[in-house]
């Protein structure tokens, strides 16, 4: 499509753009024949994301970021080899990390333009380049290693006799420089060294401060390069763990969709997959998010992973590879052994804000007893260069020293940068075995994991969740896609559940299996760790918007097919009479609540109804609740209410003053205080400002008490009672909130809407209760974990802000108060205020 378009010149110094636009450039080459037995580059400089064409297959990615500004033509121009050809440049107009204005985490700049900086056709001086290697390794040797070091002077010493024999001018005197390189590099370490596995890598993230469109060329210009590489080194290896991104950023027949797009690459990847040199590692569909996922998500991302990777490289993965997520539930190494999985590597607790995270390599166990091995590389980063001062870290840093003698080293340049690069590799071949430092070899996650596991006898277990001090802001940036990905993990589930009745009660109805696996490709998808937490652009925001109103919709529309199929004969008209209605319960416990229903004239009706586990119940004549909901308006305007369960007392800014059980006479609210309490705070972090709330900002509080309509009663009871009252909330947001007290039902909700118009604040609900305990419970995937609710030491006091999914409680012996939700995920108890993050 590109070739056939009609080219105009240009220049280097020409800007092009705007941002996210894509350029093509017509590059006509001439070699010039004195160049016969020397080494050609083409080399392209741009501040925009480049790929070469040649053959009409894409050959290598440009990135200056990614130290990716050339292509190799020849490694030594013969003469039959052609000295003039045509190649294509792609160039997108973005750069590897978007296009903020300002600052790389700010809005994209849509007016952005990239500039040509340098096209060049040159000779590259392999001895020269081999020559400023082996002195930027000796030089760093010298710097690093210290004066107590002979190693150190050995190396400055060495360096100091190349500059005195080498001459510039001469190339016939580079050999002798080089011969004194190697004898120092040939100088070999004990048996004692430490080994260091370095491992190729591009982490890249899915969508962040690009669109999730631009990562497919992201992902092809990275690994076009990484294969390139791989041609002329076969020693390396490259671990990928997002090979199941491209299929999935497209609907019906993705997969094939994309092969067509880079069918000689994908051919490649799949020739170097089967050599053991590209690694697919990871297991689950996306690097998704490590805490908001609820567990059947989970396991989707591991079965969907790991039969994508079964299905095109015949294989699953046996380490689960999440470097870049913002924490680990407790929960993860129960689903990894469900799924096949015993290792794990990532390094984002190097990040922790408060707490240096006690082990690099160790035992992680899970709420249930499942264990893993798990390790982060000691150099706390998987993007490393291959320089000295990197394995120095890598040795110095690891906290397990003594009882583990091996570690992990992941090179390369991440998110479109290209992975790694020649220089990378020819620093890390001087290294392999020279004396002074680490061991290092080029390797694979399993030679690495299987070393681990004959030294493991000696390891430490860490028992819970693997909690990141920073970044606690992502539990409840983006409101919309928090509350999206709930909505739309319910839905897949009810229409599982119905769609499965219908099939086992008949034969006839298809159970909706390749429409659920694209609706929850697009719900995995969605939950990538920069896309459900709300730390990307705006772009993404609508993309992810847009793919749950499709599962919003296609899901409804499913349910419905199910519906229709297992309550055919509940559904005919002479079945149902004219006051019935039919309705279903898909959770596995028996239910009775109040429902609102369609009445003869189209008015919406009360019912309280029983249906029973996993079932449905045809409801003609609601029964009577053995007490009403009474509800009562005092005189100093106050509100209460009461159903032979609850009562419930609010005054007329909405606070809940009074929230006792009837059976026993236990007061929740402690004397005095204000539960249903709205606050706002400062919301100013040091820098990550989407991701961020710092501990600070809990100096910051300010109560919610200006009142835009004060309480009134909206519903007078018998099956439901309800008040409602508006706020002021900040400079120029509302918020309305109706209460509602139902019929039997030993809850009380609030249904809270707010305008939100603020800019660096944070709205919570505080409830303090009549509760005393050290700990609060929190709903996680598949079970639940305690957190402390004192601050006694630095680890507790780190986790001023935390996750949950559906609900968190704070309970004593016989007594407790629970605080439920249906689309939130932060959240905090301290002493015994419980808070939900809005």
């Amino acid at each position: 499509e590109a070739v056939v378009q009609e080219f105009k010149p240009t220049q280097v110094g020409e800007s092009f753009g705007p941002t996210w636009e894509t350029c093509w450039f017509k590059v006509e080459l001439s070699i010039p024949l004195a160049w016969a037995g020397r080494e050609v580059h083409f080399v392209w400089e741009s501040d925009g994301e480049g790929m070469v064409w040649r053959d009409a297959q894409p050959v290598q990615g440009l990135t200056k970021e990614g130290e990716k500004t050339s292509y190799i033509l020849t490694r030594s121009l013969k003469e039959s080899e052609p000295h003039s050809l045509t190649l294509y440049v792609e160039l997108a107009c973005n750069g590897l990390f978007g296009a903020g204005k300002g600052s790389m985490i700010a809005p994209p700049d849509p007016d952005r333009r990239v500039t040509l900086s340098k096209a060049e056709l040159v000779v590259f001086n392999r001895d020269v380049y081999e020559l400023l290697v082996d002195l930027e390794i000796l030089l760093d040797m010298a710097q690093l290693l210290g004066e107590e070091n002979q190693r150190s002077f050995q190396a400055l010493y060495t360096a100091n006799q190349m500059v005195n024999v080498c001459d510039v001018t001469d190339p016939s005197t580079f050999p002798a420089a080089r011969d004194l390189a190697a004898a120092i590099f040939s100088q070999s370490n004990g048996e004692s060294q430490h080994t260091i596995h370095a491992v190729g890598h591009c982490h890249i993230d899915s969508a962040w401060l690009w669109p999730y469109e631009e990562t497919i060329r992201k992902c092809a210009r990275s690994w076009v390069t990484v294969v390139h590489l791989m041609e002329h080194n076969p020693e390396l290896t490259f671990a990928c763990s997002q090979l199941g991104l491209i299929p999935v950023l497209w609907q019906a027949q993705q997969f094939e969709w994309v092969r067509s797009w880079y069918p000689g690459l994908y051919a490649r990847i799949q020739d170097f997959v089967a050599k053991g040199q590209f690694i697919p590692v990871g297991g689950t569909w996306v690097e998704m998010d490590g805490n908001l996922p609820s567990g059947e998500s989970m396991v989707r991302q591991f079965l969907q992973g790991q039969r994508f990777f079964q299905e095109q490289f015949g294989r699953i993965c046996s380490e689960f590879w999440l470097p870049d997520t913002f924490g680990y539930s407790a929960q993860l190494p129960q689903l990894m052994h469900g799924c096949g999985i015993r290792r794990f590597l990532t390094q984002k607790l190097s990040w922790n804000l408060v707490n240096s995270f006690p082990h690099h390599t160790f035992f992680w166990e899970g709420i249930d007893g499942s264990q893993v091995l798990t390790h982060f590389p000691p150099g706390d980063s998987y993007g490393m260069h291959g320089r000295v001062e990197e394995m120095l870290k890598t040795v110095k840093n690891n906290k397990d020293k003594g009882r583990v003698n091996h570690s992990a080293f992941l090179f390369g340049f991440g998110d479109g940068g290209g992975g790694p690069t020649q220089k990378m590799l020819d620093r890390m071949k001087r290294m392999s075995n020279t004396d002074g430092l680490p061991r290092v070899q080029i390797s694979t996650p399993d030679q690495l994991f299987s070393v681990l596991e004959k030294e493991s006898s000696q390891l430490c277990t860490w028992v819970g969740e693997l909690f990141l001090e920073l970044h606690n802001g992502t539990y409840t940036t983006q409101a919309q896609i928090k509350k999206g990905n709930r909505e739309c993990e319910r839905i897949l589930h009810d229409v599982e559940v119905l769609s499965a009745l219908a099939a086992a009660q008949d034969c006839v109805f298809h159970y909706p299996a390749s429409q659920l696996q694209r609706l929850w490709r697009l719900l995995l998808l969605n939950q990538f760790h920069d896309v459900l937490p709300g730390s990307c652009i705006q772009l993404v925001v609508e993309d992810a918007l847009q793919y749950y109103t499709e599962i919003r919709r296609a899901g409804a529309q499913l349910q419905e097919e199910a519906v229709q199929s297992l309550c055919r004969d509940l559904l005919q008209p002479e079945a149902r009479g004219t006051q019935s209605t039919l309705v279903l319960n898909t959770l596995p416990w028996e239910r009775t609540e109040v429902i609102s229903r369609p009445g003869p004239d189209g008015a919406e009706t009360l019912a309280l109804v029983t249906v029973p586990s996993m079932g449905y119940a045809l409801v003609q004549e609601p029964f009577v609740p053995p007490q009403p909901v009474a509800v009562r308006k005092q005189e100093d305007g106050s509100i209460t209410m009461e159903n032979g369960v609850l009562a419930v007392c609010l005054d007329t800014m909405g606070h809940l003053t009074s929230l006792r059980l009837l059976d026993s006479g236990r007061e929740s609210v402690p004397d005095g205080c204000y539960a249903n309490q709205f606050a706002l705070f400062d919301d100013v972090p040091l820098y990550w400002d989407a991701w961020d709330v710092m501990d600070y900002h809990l100096e910051t509080r300010k109560p919610m008490t200006t009142l835009l309509k004060p309480l009134e009663i909206t519903l007078a009871g018998g099956l439901r009672g309800s008040v409602r009252f508006s706020l002021q909330v900040g400079k120029s947001s509302t918020l309305t909130q109706e209460i509602i007290l139902d019929a039997a039902c030993p809850y009380l909700r609030f249904l809270t809407q707010v305008e939100w118009k603020e800019a660096h604040k944070f709205l919570k609900v505080e409830f303090p209760v009549q509760v005393r305990s050290t700990n609060a419970t929190y709903e996680i995937q598949f079970g639940h974990l305690q957190r402390p609710t004192h601050w006694n030491t630095s680890w507790d006091w780190a986790r001023f802000e935390v996750w949950a999914h559906k609900w968190l409680d704070v309970s004593e012996h016989g007594f407790g108060v629970a605080l439920l939700n249906d689309c939130k995920y932060g959240a905090s108890a301290h002493r015994n205020i419980l808070s939900l993050s809005l």
